[in-house]
């Protein structure tokens, strides 16, 4: 992150994860908490960094409760896609 502050044409807005994919979406509440934590370290030094994107159709729900601010829901709205 303090590199990423330092760049010319970069913002740092916030951090990203996706967790590896999981038998259910509780599974994946361990990487959202330790998210959400590093995010508050972050946001200590970089006050602008606010946003916590973590979450797809399978586990939105858990990582809003986590504290996201972004999610990503291809698959809820497009359905499936083929995979490359």
């Amino acid at each position: 992150a303090d590199e990423v502050v330092d760049l010319d044409g970069l913002e740092l807005a916030g951090l990203m994860t996706i967790p590896p994919l999981t038998a259910s979406a509780e599974e994946a509440r361990t990487y959202f908490v330790r998210l959400r934590a590093l995010g508050d370290r972050v946001r200590d030094a970089h006050p602008t960094a606010v946003q916590l994107s973590m979450g797809m159709s399978l586990d939105y729900e858990v990582a809003v409760e986590e504290g996201a601010t972004i999610v990503r829901v291809g698959t809820a709205i497009f359905g499936e896609r083929p995979r490359a």
